[in-house]
């Protein structure tokens, strides 16, 4: 296909299309002209996952870069590549480390994660913190300078739940079959499926709310 086809079928502009070539995020296509070259079905795909970076997941090119380059790492098992992908998503502010609650929600945090036995947190000898462990630190710290309930006991309900809600997001990830659109869905139900946890959170509430203190 030329690139005017592939813009219709993918839905991005040609100068985001041509952007992206000459940021290396979509390989050349194949030279037909001096100023013409054709596109095939691995530059659709391709194209998805660079929009689902950039446009879906708000990564910098250069992070998506890194994303890129992971899908082509044959040292990187599935789970590595998935993990790259979102990693390179915008996270929470870091945690304060001038803020002496901080430190109490970290050992907070890294009780949850023992309990949990979950190896994705800071605690010394686990592999490197993910991005949503500094995020859930700062707002373990803000629970507690405010004076809301934030202890391991109380947290872990909300972990176990994440833990089932995790199994149908790889669910969901395993039904694509390639490893572009794997790392794609990765990203966009990430970000997509967030504001529909956040709705259905808030739409059980008000049911629980209504069970609990209603007149009905």
């Amino acid at each position: 296909m030329r690139l005017a086809e592939l813009s219709a079928r993918s839905g991005v502009s040609t100068a985001t299309i041509k952007y992206y070539l000459r940021e290396g995020l979509l390989h050349p296509g194949r030279r037909v002209t001096a100023t013409q070259a054709d596109y095939d079905e691995g530059h659709l795909r391709r194209l998805r996952l660079v929009r689902a970076l950039i446009q879906v997941g708000r990564i910098p090119v250069n992070s998506a870069r890194e994303v890129l380059a992971a899908l082509q790492d044959e040292h990187m098992d599935r789970h590595q590549r998935l993990g790259t992908a979102t990693w390179a998503l915008p996270h929470g502010p870091e945690p304060d480390e001038t803020d002496p609650a901080t430190e109490a929600a970290r050992r907070t945090a890294d009780e949850l994660m023992d309990r949990l036995g979950w190896r994705c947190g800071g605690t010394s000898g686990r592999p490197p913190a993910a991005p949503a462990y500094g995020m859930l630190v700062t707002a373990i710290a803000a629970l507690s300078q405010l004076g809301y309930p934030c202890a391991t006991e109380d947290l872990e309900p909300y972990a176990r739940a994440a833990q089932r809600i995790a199994v149908s997001d790889l669910d969901l990830v395993e039904r694509y079959g390639t490893p572009d659109e794997q790392v794609e869905a990765a990203v966009a139900l990430t970000v997509l499926y967030e504001p529909v946890l956040l709705s259905l959170r808030r739409l059980a509430e008000a049911e629980e709310s209504r069970h609990r203190f209603g007149g009905e």
